[in-house]
């Protein structure tokens, strides 16, 4: 497989395609025939969930793709998501919905990481499914994620990993095998939680805010109200050259300037209310006292008012010419039937105002997405030919209202405390662990009700206090230790996830076998350095080998290398870098009887200076464990609660340790 030959998708854009299954055989006019209907079909079953989205850049768009390069005719689009990646995984779910209600169908949706939604099932992929194995074999069918296996024993349906299949072998394989293709349990379940909330969850990204802007602008965001995205995005990119359409309102004069509320998404409303902007002298924007109660809503007004200009300033007057209305587009009437047909309309009777309110943002859509783009306006544009059409605007109505405008959404959410940031991350890296079933139920309530009531309070200590009896310094010796001994390959260490849950286990025959053949059989001491022989072994072969010591064989090898090391302690002895490791003291009497135990230190026991140097004169062995926990809390102490190597080592192993509660 060649990557070189897969294109290239631009950074911050999601791709997706809807292949047809196709039960007979269809020429290509009817296939073209046929997918253009299912157009109008799809977009009608998700325009309930469209109309009241405001994306960042681009909308969910589908059109018809003839055969080509291999790829069969099918529809898709792409849309382009920016600095919210809600966008993206709204889109999938979208995807999600349309696989489901239309089974005929299936979906493919990549960005320029590749298959992204395997990201989010990281942890549970199969080894062999890697970015290089994943192509044209992650789809979504009937609503579920699908993954074309490799052929086992157990099954011989799949293709080899080291084969591309192509989209119609893909397609297939699933609508054939589709019990075989279907992804695990564990994956499918990390992809829904990522999509869990939707469709709910579009409003609760929205945030509502009062904003002093001029009327024309009012009267434009009261008519199309996803226009905020590229006024918001003008603002928020604008430059020098952009700034000097400001100096001048023509377009948007400050002197009409009425109190509205405007709708945002989050993500937009960050990028406006997080910018530091001072207006120009010449512009007749100005702003109150930072005390004035209604200081900020004076400041989203005059930079909402900015990006508006900077739109309309890159753009030319619309055509005088009246558009045609779109009852006269033969795709209107399929499409209103089949909005119908979906509920869009409620029961609204036909007439009523809720019924108009809803046909005109019917009409919108239809103009954005369905109808021809021969001639697609620019957002600019499409402001200016809103402001050409519509009549003239009553002032006075407009400043009637501000005292019935909705009360504004609050923006606390904006400001993030440690706790909850520490809540989030625990969440997450729980739920990747698959490990700690028992603080999921408690993270989760803590991240639906930040400082909720004492009930929640009092279940968040009890689980915390479960949590500070289950730490063990003997589990943190002992994950580091499964850690190292773990097999990995070259792509990078696999982390031994299971650990907590495998029991220690130590077979003293295996383990004396293993010393035996390491060192001979010869019994002498072990020092601690003798631990790492078998990687200075790998690289004193490689030393030999470079200087054509090819005929030595292993006993020679051996009784090199403990010279070697004999010379190494030697020489360290006379330095102080032994005080730095707590070492392991046997007593004399002990180790007479075949039984070491740790002692404790030579003051503690009375112990004569003689009997110190004579033990001095022993090479001690090492306290690896003690060595081990007492370095990595000294770690944890220096980073002081922030991230550190420590720290994301400890919680990648899915062992988590208390704050440090002694101020020394």
């Amino acid at each position: 497989m060649d990557n070189l030959q897969r294109r290239t998708i631009q950074e911050d854009v999601v791709q997706y395609k809807l292949f047809w299954i196709q039960t007979d055989s269809s020429t290509s006019q009817q296939t073209e025939e046929h997918l253009t209907h299912l157009v109008e079909e799809v977009l009608a079953k998700v325009a309930s969930l469209l109309i009241q989205y405001i994306w960042q850049h681009q909308s969910f768009n589908l059109k018809y793709h003839p055969e080509k390069a291999g790829v069969p005719a099918h529809i898709g689009g792409s849309t382009q998501f920016g600095d919210n990646v809600e966008d993206e995984w709204f889109v999938v779910y979208l995807l999600q919905q349309i696989t489901e209600g239309f089974p005929e169908l299936i979906a493919k949706v990549e960005d320029n990481d590749g298959e992204f939604l395997l990201i989010e099932a990281a942890d549970y992929l199969p080894k062999w499914l890697s970015p290089d194995t994943s192509e044209n074999r992650v789809f979504l069918y009937r609503g579920e994620l699908h993954i074309l296996p490799c052929p086992s024993k157990s099954s011989p349906v799949g293709v080899s990993k080291d084969v591309v299949p192509c989209v119609e072998q893909a397609t297939s394989m699933l609508s054939t095998h589709s019990g075989a293709c279907l992804a695990s349990h564990k994956i499918r379940s990390a992809l829904k939680k990522r999509l869990e909330g939707y469709p709910e969850k579009i409003k609760v990204d929205l945030h509502r805010a009062h904003c002093f802007i001029p009327s024309t602008i009012a009267m434009v965001l009261s008519q199309r109200p996803d226009l905020v995205a590229p006024a918001v995005s003008a603002f928020y990119l604008r430059d020098p050259v952009d700034l000097q359409a400001c100096r001048s309102f023509k377009t948007f004069p400050p002197d009409t300037r009425v109190l509205t509320s405007v709708t945002f998404t989050r993500c937009l409303y960050a990028q406006l209310q997080q910018q530091q902007f001072t207006p120009d002298r010449r512009s007749g924007f100005t702003l109150p006292p930072h005390t004035h109660p209604q200081y900020k809503s004076h400041e989203l007004g005059m930079k909402l008012a900015h990006g508006f200009e900077i739109l309309c300033c890159k753009c030319r007057l619309p055509s005088s010419e009246p558009d045609a209305p779109v009852s006269c587009n033969p795709q209107w009437k399929g499409f209103v039937d089949s909005l119908k047909a979906n509920g869009y309309f409620r029961e609204e009777l036909e007439g009523s105002a809720h019924y108009r309110e809803l046909a005109r943002s019917a009409e919108n859509f239809f103009k954005q997405s369905v109808a021809s783009k021969s001639s697609a306006l620019s957002p600019g544009e499409e402001v200016l030919q809103l402001l050409h059409s519509c009549g003239p605007i009553n002032l006075e109505e407009l400043k009637k209202q501000e005292a019935q405008l909705p009360q504004e959404d609050s923006d606390s959410w904006l400001d993030i405390t440690t706790q909850d940031l520490e809540r989030m991350l625990q969440e997450r890296s729980v739920g990747r662990a698959d490990v700690g079933s028992q603080h999921s139920s408690s993270t989760k309530r803590g991240t639906q009700n930040v400082g909720g009531a004492e009930e929640g309070r009092k279940e968040a200590e009890d689980d915390k206090k479960e949590e500070e009896a289950s730490y063990s310094l003997v589990a943190v010796s002992q994950g580091m230790k499964n850690f190292l001994n773990a097999m990995s390959s070259h792509e990078g260490a696999e982390l031994p996830w299971s650990s907590s849950t495998q029991p220690f286990s130590l077979e003293p025959d295996s383990m004396a076998k293993a010393l035996d053949r390491l060192l001979g059989s010869n019994e002498e001491e072990l020092d601690s350095d003798d631990l790492d022989d078998d990687d200075d072994d790998e690289d004193e072969d490689e030393e030999k080998e470079l200087e054509g010591h090819a005929d030595m064989n292993g006993t020679e090898t051996l009784d090199g290398l403990r010279k070697y090391m004999d010379e190494m302690d030697q020489e360290l002895m006379s330095t102080n870098i032994g005080q730095s490791f707590n070492l392991t003291k046997y007593n004399k009497v002990d180790l007479d009887n075949g039984s070491p135990h740790s002692s404790a230190s030579g003051g503690e026991r009375g112990e004569t200076k003689e009997e110190e140097e004579e033990e001095e004169e022993e090479i001690q062995p090492l306290d690896v464990d003690l060595n081990l926990v007492t370095n990595l809390l000294e770690s944890l102490s220096c980073q002081s609660g922030l991230a550190g190597p420590a720290s994301n080592l400890l919680q990648s192993l899915g062992i988590h340790l208390p704050p440090n509660s002694d101020p020394s």
